[in-house]
């Protein structure tokens, strides 16, 4: 079938993406950045968040210097939170063992967290200019259509046969260009539905464009039924209006930030609060099933407890729990300051808005 950067290139010439933040006065820091931003984000999502994260860290060694709370206020509500976990890991090593500056070869570059093969690709090729092959999901949706590649790409078989393909079409000269416009071409005309294909430069050698099997590829993952988890959230504010918040284990969903504590079942409430503080408080509003937050894996179902607490259980509680720093009481106007999982920030965001309790009964997210 031949190269396909011949016909690739012309065509970034005149139609890809080249104003994007990341593009201009680029550095591996600034590719880095920005292609873990953009792991199973789309670019419109990531763009805020990278302006954001560039004034506050314009430099490698800004971010490791910052603490994990301050990464993580950052990167709060983009999701996918070990992103932002291996982020500061990788810029503390990177500091510490290269002297602030990226390491250059695909071993040193996969070596560091949350570097893949296809990512170490695009920092190699878009940051030093080196010739090196990328694999995110845009050009495997690219190679899958063009070469009707079977198969789920997570199957190790297609992984490997699309890996091959990428490895063969990577051009020795003008790398980083061909990496770029693999990427726009899957993001702006070969899409996951409705391919553009009348606009597509690779259309006269696409088999599936041939065949008319654009839906047929790339095979998606086989569907199972998504699980859903209920989990009771529990706003505990005290008399000076500061509400309880905990520090979400390093490992999981939402790893490393700030949310509301969380039980069960509303049943466990009392035996919670006994555990913690040596006495209970008793529930003053109940938000059933507030909102259902969708995960890769499965959904949450969050429904909210508000509890007003005196200041003899504030005491009780910060003394047992005097030890531990994953508890806090604060302020409302101290939310800013602290990480917070996307649907914890609008249930909180909605509660200060809407003080009365008995003005909340119908509310639902949606």
């Amino acid at each position: 079938m031949g190269d396909i950067s011949s016909r690739l290139l012309p065509w970034f010439d005149q139609f890809g993406r080249k104003d994007l933040p990341w593009q201009q006065q680029v550095t591996p820091y600034k590719v880095w950045l920005s292609e873990i931003m953009l792991q199973q984000t789309q670019v419109v999502a990531v763009i805020p968040y990278y302006l954001r994260f560039l004034q506050s860290f314009p430099q490698l060694q800004q971010l490791a210097d910052a603490s994990l709370d301050q990464v993580l206020q950052h990167w709060a509500g983009l999701g996918y939170y070990a992103r932002a976990r291996n982020l500061h890991k990788t810029a503390q090593i990177v500091a510490r063992d290269y002297r602030a500056e990226f390491p250059s070869t695909l071993e040193q570059l996969m070596a560091l967290p949350g570097i893949g093969r296809s990512t170490a690709g695009a920092i190699l090729s878009l940051g030093f200019g080196q010739r090196a092959v990328i694999l995110d999901g845009n050009v495997k949706r690219v190679l899958a259509r063009v070469y009707q590649v079977p198969g789920w790409s997570g199957q190790s078989a297609t992984q490997k046969q699309l890996w091959q393909l990428a490895e063969q079409q990577t051009p020795l000269d003008q790398t980083a260009f061909y990496n770029q416009a693999m990427m726009d071409l899957g993001s702006m005309v070969c899409k996951r539905s409705r391919p553009e294909c009348v606009s597509c430069p690779l259309r006269t050698q696409c088999l599936s464009f041939r065949d008319d099997t654009q839906a047929l590829f790339p095979q998606s993952k086989p569907r199972s039924r998504r699980p859903q988890r209920q989990r009771w959230f529990l706003l505990h504010t005290d008399d000076a209006g500061r509400l309880l918040l905990q520090r979400r284990p390093p490992q999981g969903i939402w790893g490393g930030l700030w949310s509301l504590p969380e039980i069960e079942r509303l049943e466990d409430l009392s035996d919670w609060q006994l555990q913690q503080a040596g006495k209970s408080a008793v529930v003053e509003c109940v938000s059933e099933q507030l909102l259902i937050h969708q995960f890769s894996h499965f959904d949450l179902a969050i429904s909210l407890a508000e509890i007003s607490v005196s200041s003899d259980f504030v005491d009780a509680f910060s003394l047992r729990v005097s030890e531990n720093t994953d508890y806090k009481w604060i302020s409302w106007e101290q939310l800013i300051e602290h990480g917070l999982p996307a649907p914890v920030e609008r249930i909180l965001s909605w509660v200060k808005q809407h003080p009365l309790k008995d003005q909340r009964d119908d509310w639902r997210a949606k």
